[in-house]
């Protein structure tokens, strides 16, 4: 990736992206795996969704892949607590995809694109075509920030996600990815009918959710990367990141609280 991921590997951000799994992040393509699959999940993280997939494929593989080896050992972690041994973690680049052509069955990705440039993200998304195998299955999932909806209009929040989209445009991503993905996928070169679009949700409602979405995004906006690509871009002080978490204890403290994010989602056939 051109641009370093702007949330850094702070434990506050691998608890939230630990939280993901195929069934809350990846059901669109449940119905495209097979038992002997070989996988590549590219932006893996922590690992959880890698695992996850591991467990839908025993008799295949899956190789997760990142930046950085920083969130592999929860997913060595997870994988051994959930007796799953045809995972592996692997340090790599989107744009330079280490692996030879036709490699995959299926090449995943989620919440990758959005945080790379126009260039880098066709780019990444040729690579994962380059590496699956003909009739394998490119796909991928991206957050809408433009689409986030949340109750009580607790003052602050809307402010907040101004400022995701502010920060995020400015490191060079795209935070309203999820509308766009359909698009980015046919620059790549993948012809519309080879694509089947669709879109999920993640909403958080119930106390033990807002109670745990609500602090996430007070750990992450006082501790994590993001707080420091924030402050040093110049996008707020450390007076506006604290006010803005105060606001998402607010909301979470809401019983009545209620948040919800459209993704875009795309398969791709590989010809």
């Amino acid at each position: 990736m051109t641009q370093e991921y702007p949330h850094g590997h702070h434990q506050s951000v691998l608890r939230g992206h630990g939280w993901r799994t195929v069934s809350n992040s990846a059901a669109y393509l449940v119905g495209s795996l097979k038992p002997d699959m070989v996988i590549l999940d590219v932006g893996c993280g922590p690992g959880s969704i890698t695992v996850d997939l591991a467990s839908m494929v025993p008799q295949g593989k899956v190789i997760g892949l990142d930046t950085t080896s920083d969130p592999f050992q929860a997913g060595l972690k997870l994988a051994a607590e959930r007796g799953v041994n045809n995972v592996s973690f692997d340090v790599g680049d989107a744009k330079r995809l280490p692996f030879p052509d036709k490699t995959f069955d299926m090449v995943h990705a989620h919440q990758v694109l959005q945080y790379l440039d126009k260039d880098d993200r066709v780019q990444a998304i040729r690579e994962m075509r380059r590496v699956a195998k003909s009739g394998g299955l490119v796909c991928m999932r991206e957050g809408d920030q433009g689409t986030v909806t949340f109750y009580p209009e607790v003052n602050g929040l809307e402010e907040f996600v101004d400022l995701y989209c502010k920060v995020a445009r400015a490191n060079g991503g795209e935070p309203d990815a999820g509308r766009r993905l359909h698009t980015w996928v046919k620059e790549a070169g993948f012809l519309a009918a080879d694509i089947t679009v669709t879109a999920g949700t993640w909403c958080y409602n119930s106390p033990e959710e807002r109670a745990w979405w609500s602090s996430v995004w007070v750990d992450r906006i006082q501790h994590s990367g993001w707080r420091e690509t924030t402050i040093t871009g110049g996008h707020a002080t450390h007076t506006d990141l604290d006010r803005l978490a105060e606001a998402w204890r607010e909301w979470g403290s809401s019983e009545d609280g209620w948040y919800a994010i459209v993704h875009g989602e795309v398969l791709c056939q590989v010809r």
